[in-house]
């Protein structure tokens, strides 16, 4: 009861969203650097995207039970520790070895505040409430990646990439002490004590058709996302020879359409089921991604091709996230929510590993690249929303 006031507090809130905001604050504050820091350090800085989503994959896969056992606020705050000491030590790297060294560190840490922020969320809500404190917390963390990037780009006027992740840890250093006064949202009732049962809950929760179906349609749709984060330094900066300074500007805008698009689903989540908005707003985007496709095949020498077709994807991100996530999670147990906030998280951002994979080995700066895989990812997400709509269907008829 004592914690009734404070779960709809805007302390909590903004709390909860800039935790989320843990992978934005990532990822999206160096890019404007990436050919700089590829220069320096004789390496391909797409891999500095791809060592972090590895670390920030495979290590929720850990934090999520041992989350479930000693609460959130414990787990967070090592978490929050870790990224600070990973920060530091990408900020003094002479090498990329010892840069993706410390990006990992950096991930692993990282990857607690999305997922416990999730975590809390169910612990204090469910079913259209959930997918309306999501809805919040997407507006609230779509400030990160709008700011993020501008705030990169300016240091690098005065600074070099370095200073990027020192302001990283500091902005870490603050998180961690706003967390020190979060109270714990896991009632010792509903902790698990059995870490070999946590462990084997993971293929349960792997056999729940629905958190499943929730999971492919968001991992998919990320691997679209992930395709234009990791390729968009150099498609805008090096074939669009757009200022390292404006890119920013352009990064900007795609969130802003986020935060929009967020605000606007608030009412949306009233109106319609959430099945029904995620897939009517992955099919736009795949036929988007089609026709983004086509006018890069046909022109490639036009930024409008791409920055208006991603604009649009990027922007439906609103309402795909939020309704996915509260999907999935409603279809979990109260004691294995941190089990599944984790798999959730490592199929979300998993799936980035693939679209920078493939962008590395690709390794050009043209816009096909990214096209392609924005349009692969999309593809696969349809399918997955047609099936998990034809499942939810039915099992409201039933």
């Amino acid at each position: 009861m004592a914690y009734q006031k404070e779960k709809s507090s805007v302390k909590l809130l903004l709390l909860l969203g800039s935790l989320m905001a843990f992978t934005s604050l990532s990822t999206d504050v160096f890019l404007p650097a990436m050919p700089e820091i590829s220069h320096d350090l004789s390496g391909h800085a797409p891999l500095l995207i791809t060592s972090f989503l590895i670390g920030f994959a495979v290590a929720q896969l850990f934090w999520g039970p041992i989350s479930d056992k000693y609460g959130r606020k414990i787990p967070l705050l090592t978490g929050i520790f870790l990224f600070i000491i990973g920060s530091i030590g990408c900020a003094l790297a002479d090498d990329m070895f010892v840069m993706i060294i410390f990006r990992i560190i950096q991930a692993v840490g990282a990857c607690t505040g999305p997922m416990i922020a999730r975590a809390i969320v169910r612990d204090l809500y469910s079913g259209i409430k959930a997918a309306r404190v999501f809805n919040v917390l997407m507006i609230i963390m779509s400030v990160a990646p709008i700011v993020g990037p501008l705030i990169g780009g300016q240091l690098l006027s005065f600074f070099s990439w370095r200073a990027i992740f020192t302001f990283m840890a500091i902005v870490g250093l603050a998180l961690f002490i706003s967390t020190l006064f979060l109270k714990e949202t896991l009632s010792k009732s509903n902790r698990r004590n059995d870490f070999s049962g946590i462990f084997k809950s993971y293929f349960g929760i792997l056999k729940n058709k629905m958190f499943m179906l929730s999971a492919l349609v968001v991992s998919s749709f990320y691997l679209a996302i992930y395709a234009f984060i990791s390729a968009s330094p150099s498609v805008y900066i090096e074939h669009f020879n757009v200022d390292s300074r404006y890119y920013g500007f352009l990064f900007g805008i795609n969130v802003l359409g986020l935060t929009i698009v967020s605000v606007f689903n608030r009412r949306l989540i009233d109106r319609f089921p959430l099945f029904r908005l995620v897939r009517t707003t992955i099919l736009i985007s795949f036929l988007i991604s089609l026709v983004m496709l086509i006018m890069n095949s046909l022109n490639d020498k036009s930024l409008l091709s791409v920055a208006v077709p991603i604009f649009i994807i990027f922007s439906s991100n609103g309402i795909i996230a939020s309704a996915t996530n509260a999907i999935a999670l409603s279809y979990v147990s109260s004691n294995s929510v941190g089990i599944a906030s984790a798999l959730l998280g490592s199929f979300q951002y998993g799936s980035g590993i693939i679209s920078s994979l493939l962008l590395s080995i690709w390794n050009s700066n043209h816009p096909i690249p990214m096209t392609w895989i924005t349009f692969s990812g999309l593809f696969l997400a349809s399918i997955f929303a047609i099936q998990l709509s034809r499942q939810l269907a039915s099992d409201n008829k039933e």
